[in-house]
């Protein structure tokens, strides 16, 4: 067999070895460009779309709901807002004692009255019979029975329109032995099919 010239081996050694460079190949650039931070979306905005808000604020989404907090555990006096911006706050929650001529009190219950102010801060009017209440104990457990006194009542009735805000009330007996402590739950029952229903968390004083 013929010999190859030296300078074939030459080139031939330095295809092999890269011509005695140590350094590793270099890895193919990749064509997926680096993902960006995650996207902060602002759940009180009103012009977010549901698809958007129920991917990124729902509590099935990756998010949370309404305004950017949580939609559990939150105090009297913090607002909660749906994608359509109706926002809700429970303002507190009072012992009854203003009673009519012919109401009286449970001496075995705790019968107390709930300031709900509703903000409509969407584009139209909101039925506000969509809004319902149920009150936990959040002690050792009960439920509070749904009541109604005279004396200052304003149910969450009608609708309220676009800007406007109201305190609304729904009166409640809960028997003593589950404290005062006690979770709010507002829902709401729409054809959008809001399934976020904040819980608000305080003490009847």
């Amino acid at each position: 067999m013929r010999a190859l010239p030296a300078a074939a081996v030459l080139v031939l050694a330095c295809a092999l070895t890269a011509c005695g460079s140590t350094s590793e190949p270099a890895a193919p650039k990749s064509t997926v460009t680096a993902s960006a931070p995650a996207h902060e979306v602002d759940c009180s905005d009103t012009s977010l779309s549901q698809a958007d808000w129920m991917e990124h604020c729902s509590e099935e989404g990756a998010g949370t709901g309404g305004d950017g907090g949580p939609s559990t555990d939150l105090p009297f006096g913090k607002a909660y807002a749906w994608p359509d911006g109706l926002e809700v706050t429970v303002v507190e929650a009072k012992v009854f004692s203003d009673w009519d001529e012919y109401e009286e009190p449970d001496p075995k219950s705790t019968e107390f009255r709930i300031r709900l102010k509703v903000d409509n801060k969407s584009e139209t009017s909101v039925d506000l019979s969509e809004l319902s209440i149920m009150v936990d104990g959040a002690t050792n457990g009960g439920t509070a029975s749904s009541s109604s006194f005279t004396k200052g009542s304003a149910p969450l009735e009608g609708r309220i329109a676009p800007g406007v805000s109201a305190v609304k009330t729904d009166d409640n007996t809960l028997e003593k032995r589950y404290g005062k402590d006690i979770v709010v739950t507002v829902q709401r029952t729409t054809d959008d099919g809001f399934e976020t229903f904040p819980e608000f968390t305080g003490t009847i004083k």
